[in-house]
């Protein structure tokens, strides 16, 4: 009984090793059939952006980089229609689903303005305002055109908040809006200003119904998307 035992156990030793050395030699044949198989070059895959590009924000994309200002476009906002109409001219547009907030961008690249004012300075018989300072007189016709009057709250932005933006001066206005169509009957804004010496202007406007603290969370995602380049 024991010689049978230890008969089949040989057998079956003899199956699995002629098992093994079968499959063995055909993947050695395999790998001798394909040739620098052991060091073949990772193939690249190449992804194609799908995702549409606007009209809008292509032309936008234009003025910002006239105006040397880099964008990235921020996570929980949808495009919208920019107004552009003879009493609100905008470049870009943004809104929050379902929030009741919305901000519009406005852009200027102020080069050409600041070479033209510099040659002005050897012509005496030219005057033109220093292009430095028109984010002032932007600020306040917009400010007037939003509100109907000049009620509202100004302030100068702090220096930490200008280093941000790498700007070099700017200003915010706290509005309480005319109730028109163009705006969709928003009750409040924040107007901001943003200026870069001899560079460019960021004008910057935030809607909202509710000037809650949610409001003003939503002012830091939305305007924190752009920024002048150093």
């Amino acid at each position: 009984m024991k010689a049978i035992v230890k008969q089949s156990k040989q057998i079956l030793l003899q199956l699995v090793l002629l098992f093994f050395v079968t499959n063995s030699g055909g993947a050695q044949v395999k790998r001798q059939q394909l040739p620098g198989s052991g060091k073949r070059k990772p193939v690249p895959v190449r992804i194609k952006n799908t995702t549409p590009v606007s009209v809008q924000l292509k032309e936008f994309s234009q003025l910002l980089a006239q105006a040397s200002i880099t964008f990235t476009f921020p996570k929980g906002f949808k495009e919208i229609a920019a107004v552009n109409n003879e009493d609100f001219s905008f470049d870009y547009a943004m809104e929050m689903p379902d929030k009741d907030f919305e901000v519009w961008f406005q852009v200027k690249s102020q080069k050409e303005n600041w070479a033209s004012y510099e040659r002005s300075q050897n012509d005496s018989g030219r005057e033109l305002a220093n292009p430095d300072s028109l984010y002032l007189d932007m600020g306040k016709a917009h400010a007037t055109a939003f509100t109907g009057d000049r009620n509202y709250f100004v302030r100068n932005m702090p220096q930490n908040v200008l280093d941000r933006y790498n700007a070099d001066a700017g200003k915010s206005y706290l509005l309480n809006l005319l109730d028109l169509p163009a705006t969709k009957h928003y009750k409040y804004a924040l107007l901001i200003t943003l200026q870069r010496n001899h560079t460019g202007t960021i004008i910057m406007v935030c809607f909202t119904n509710e000037k809650d603290p949610e409001f003003f969370k939503n002012i830091d995602r939305a305007t924190n998307c752009l920024k002048f380049k150093l």
